[in-house]
C-alpha cells in the first residue's frame, strides 16, 4: 500500500498510509496531510491513486508544489519522488516501509521565504534551459569540460576514451565508466566500470532512474541532471 513520509529538516515527522483513493494536503486540519505552515495554502494539493499509479495535482497554490525541485501543476509520481511544499519534503513510496522511524519536531514552523524564492528561481532557470535544448540536459558542475550537454541520444557514454560522448576526469576511473540511457520510463544511470567511481547523490550506484536535479559523480567529474518536459 502506498505511503507518504512527511519530513522536516531531514527528520520524518509523520507517515501517512494511502488507504483511500485520494489524499488532500494543506494547512487546515480538515486535510489528510496537515502542514502547519504559513507557506502552505489551506487546500494546497491533492494526490489521487488509481491502478496506474499516483498523480499529484497542485490546487492553484500561492507558493507552488514541487516534485524533485521542479514546479508542477500535475505529475505522475514514481517511487522515491520528493514533493516539496513550503518547508516540508514529502517522500512518495509505492509500498509502506516497515523500518521508517518518526522523530519529534519542536518549535514553531515559520516560512523560509528565501528558500521558496530560490526554488522558484531554480525552477525558472531549469525550464529555460531544457526548453532551449528541447530535451533533458546534463550540466557540468565540477571537474568537467562541458557546461551543458543535451541528452538527445538513447545512450550517452561517460568515460576517458575518444568514443565517450562526455569526457570525465579521475586517474582511477575506468575508460568507459558509466552511461546514461533513455528508456520508456525515463533516464537511467548505469555503472560500466569500477564500482566505487559512479555515484548518484553521493551513493554508489549500479543502475538507477534519474530524477530532476540529481547529482551524478563519475570519477572526479560531477554533473547535474535537468529533466526535460514530459
Amino acid at each position: 500500500m502506498p505511503e507518504i513520509l512527511v519530513k522536516f529538516e531531514d527528520k520524518i515527522i509523520e507517515r501517512v498510509v494511502a488507504d483511500k483513493k485520494s489524499l488532500t494536503i494543506g494547512r487546515t486540519p480538515d486535510n489528510d496531510v496537515v502542514l502547519d505552515n504559513r507557506g502552505v495554502s489551506r487546500k494546497h494539493a491533492l494526490i489521487e491513486f488509481n491502478p496506474d499509479g499516483a498523480v499529484i495535482m497542485d490546487n492553484d497554490s500561492l507558493n507552488g508544489t514541487f516534485v524533485n525541485n521542479r514546479r508542477i501543476t500535475e505529475e505522475l509520481l514514481k517511487d522515491g519522488d520528493q514533493i516539496t511544499i513550503g518547508k516540508f519534503n514529502l517522500i512518495y513510496r509505492q509500498e509502506t516501509e516497515k523500518d521508517a522511524k518518526l522523530s519529534d519536531l519542536d518549535g514553531t514552523m515559520i516560512l523560509q521565504t528565501r528558500m521558496q524564492k530560490e526554488l522558484l528561481e531554480k525552477d525558472r532557470k531549469t525550464k529555460e534551459l531544457v526548453h532551449k535544448a528541447g530535451c533533458s540536459v546534463l550540466l557540468g558542475e565540477e571537474n568537467t569540460d562541458i557546461r551543458e550537454y543535451p541528452l538527445d541520444k538513447n545512450v550517452i557514454i561517460l568515460g576517458k576514451t575518444k568514443y565517450s560522448h562526455i569526457k570525465i576526469k579521475g586517474l582511477f576511473a575506468s575508460r568507459m565508466q558509466a552511461k546514461i540511457t533513455k528508456e520508456k520510463d525515463g533516464f537511467f544511470l548505469v555503472n560500466l566500470g569500477k564500482k566505487d567511481k559512479t555515484r548518484l547523490n553521493g551513493e554508489l550506484v549500479l543502475r538507477s532512474r534519474l530524477k530532476n536535479d540529481d547529482l551524478i559523480q563519475v570519477g572526479r567529474s560531477v554533473f547535474r541532471f535537468m529533466e526535460g518536459n514530459k
